[in-house]
């Protein structure tokens, strides 16, 4: 069972920036300074600390959410979406062309926490 899904307006938006920046990342932080949105960057534009969490991939790219936040939200899916606008992120890739990541949660059923795909830690 995976922990990630996009929407297909957000695997869209991916292959536009791919193709202007090629290969992404993102990471989704749990707040304060980087805001509680999804960034998107080129990929090693954006450096994981130690012990943050890769959650899958979409597009082959990288989803990475920060340490503090996966001990959160460890027991819900996450799916990628996005919206017209300006989020509280100015670094994502996707503003500049008046678009923003966010994430729609919803918790696993038992039946799913029990085939889960297991995570990858930043060592």
């Amino acid at each position: 069972m995976k922990r990630l899904d996009a929407t297909n307006e957000a695997i869209e938006l991916i292959k536009q920036l791919k193709e202007t920046h090629g290969e992404l990342m993102f990471y989704q932080a749990g707040g304060c300074c980087e805001g509680t949105q999804p960034q998107c960057f080129e990929k090693g534009g954006f450096f994981p600390r130690m012990n943050d969490v890769m959650i899958g991939t979409i597009e082959d790219s990288e989803f990475w959410v920060d340490r503090d936040l996966f001990e959160y939200w460890q027991y819900s899916h996450f799916t990628l979406d996005v919206t017209d606008g300006f989020g509280a992120g100015g670094f994502s890739l996707e503003t500049p062309l008046g678009k923003t990541f966010k994430i729609h949660y919803r918790l696993f059923t038992q039946e799913e926490l029990e085939k889960l795909e297991p995570v990858k830690r930043m060592e």
